[in-house]
C-alpha cells in the first residue's frame, strides 16, 4: 500500500490560545479550479486541553460565528455560538442544539499538535514565500499566511 502525503500548516502555537478559549484565522485555501479562497477557521481549545476545529462558518447563513461581538462563546462558555442568530452548537461535536439551523453541524477540520504548535491537516493553503531553510532537506514546515481576527 502507498503512503500518502497529507498537507500539514502550522497554524499558532498551542498555548497562544487559552484554555476554554478560541480563536479565529483568516487562511487562503486553493480550491478545486486552483483559485486562492478566504478560509477562515475557529480554533477551541477545551479546559482539558484538547484542540478542536471548524470553518468559522454558520450553517445557517454562512457568517462567521463571531460576527458581531467577536466572542465565539455562550455567555456561560459551554457552547459556540453564532453572533447573527444565536445558534448554539456543541463545542465538541459542532452539532447544532438550538437555533435556525438545529439539526445541521459546523464543517470540522482536522488538527493535530506538532512540536508545539497547533497544525491543520489535510487541507491546501496558499503559502508564504520565503527562502529555502540550508539545514532542512523537507518543505513539511512550510509557512503560511495568517491573519488572527
Amino acid at each position: 500500500m502507498a503512503s500518502q502525503e497529507i498537507d500539514v500548516f502550522a497554524v499558532c502555537h498551542a498555548d497562544a490560545i487559552e484554555r476554554g478559549g478560541a480563536k479565529g484565522f483568516s487562511l487562503s485555501r486553493i480550491d478545486d479550479s486552483g483559485e486562492s479562497r478566504l478560509f477562515p477557521i475557529v480554533v477551541v481549545r477545551t479546559f482539558g486541553n484538547d484542540y478542536i476545529g471548524y470553518v468559522n462558518r454558520c450553517p445557517h447563513d454562512g457568517v462567521w460565528l463571531n460576527i458581531g461581538s467577536g466572542e465565539f462563546f455562550s455567555p456561560d462558555r459551554s457552547f459556540l455560538r453564532c453572533g447573527r442568530h444565536g445558534a448554539s452548537f456543541e463545542i465538541d461535536s459542532g452539532f447544532c442544539i438550538d437555533g435556525p439551523c438545529n439539526g445541521k453541524a459546523l464543517e470540522p477540520i482536522a488538527l493535530a499538535v506538532i512540536g508545539g504548535d497547533v497544525c491543520l491537516c489535510g487541507v491546501k493553503l496558499v503559502e508564504d514565500r520565503r527562502l529555502p531553510d540550508p539545514f532542512e532537506d523537507s518543505d513539511e514546515t512550510m509557512d503560511i499566511m495568517i491573519h488572527p481576527d
